[in-house]
C-alpha cells in the first residue's frame, strides 16, 4: 500500500465472527505496549455519525461537504462521495493522518493485498478465506484445525498470542 506509513495490519472474517470483540480487546493491550494504535473498519452499511436534526445533518443536508465537526475532545470530518463505490484501502489511507501513529489495525477490507489475520469459528460452518488469499498469514480459531498451507495458526482466544504475532510481525517490517 503506498499510502501506508506505518505498518498495516488486517483482520478477515465473515460478519459475526468477532471482529470487533478482538479488536476491544487487542487494542488496549498493544496500547499497553506503548503503541499508537490507529484504525479503520470498512462498512457495508449507508452509515451516519451525525444524526438528524442535529446543526451537522442539516448543513451536509443542504450541501456541505466535507463538514467538520470538532470539540475540545475529537474531529470528526464528513465526506460525501459523488460517486458511491465500494471504498479503497489505499486511498482511504491517503486521507488518514498517520503522523502520531505505530501501527494501524483495518478490520475489513478483506479482499484486499495487505497483511491479515483470518479468524475462523468452526461452530459457525462457514469456509475458510485463506486458501484463496496469500495476503492472510496467519488464522486465529477458537477450535483446533488444520490447515493446508504452512501458515500460523493462533488461538482466537488468546489476545496475548495474536498481539505478538502482530508485534512480531510489525517489528520486520
Amino acid at each position: 500500500m503506498k499510502n501506508a506509513h506505518v505498518p498495516i495490519f488486517g483482520f478477515a472474517a465473515p460478519s459475526g465472527t468477532g471482529k470487533t470483540t478482538l479488536l476491544t480487546l487487542l487494542i488496549p493491550f498493544l496500547k499497553m505496549q506503548s503503541l499508537r494504535i490507529g484504525l479503520i473498519k470498512h462498512s457495508h452499511h449507508n452509515f451516519q455519525i451525525d444524526k438528524p436534526g442535529k446543526d451537522s445533518f442539516r448543513l451536509r443536508e443542504a450541501g456541505a461537504t466535507p463538514v467538520m465537526l470538532v470539540s475540545s475532545h475529537r474531529r470528526a470530518i464528513i465526506t460525501e462521495f459523488s460517486h458511491p463505490q465500494e471504498p479503497n484501502l489505499d486511498e482511504q489511507l491517503a486521507h488518514f493522518d498517520q503522523s502520531e501513529l505505530d501501527l494501524i489495525l483495518v478490520e475489513g477490507f478483506k479482499k484486499e493485498n495487505f497483511p491479515k489475520i483470518e479468524l475462523h469459528r468452526p461452530s459457525l460452518n462457514l469456509p475458510l478465506f485463506y486458501p484463496q488469499d496469500n495476503s492472510i498469514i496467519a488464522v486465529a480459531s477458537d477450535q483446533p484445525i488444520e490447515l493446508e498451507k504452512n501458515i500460523p495458526l493462533l488461538d482466537l482466544n488468546s489476545i496475548d498470542n495474536i498481539a505478538a504475532f502482530i508485534l512480531q510481525q510489525i517489528a520486520h517490517d
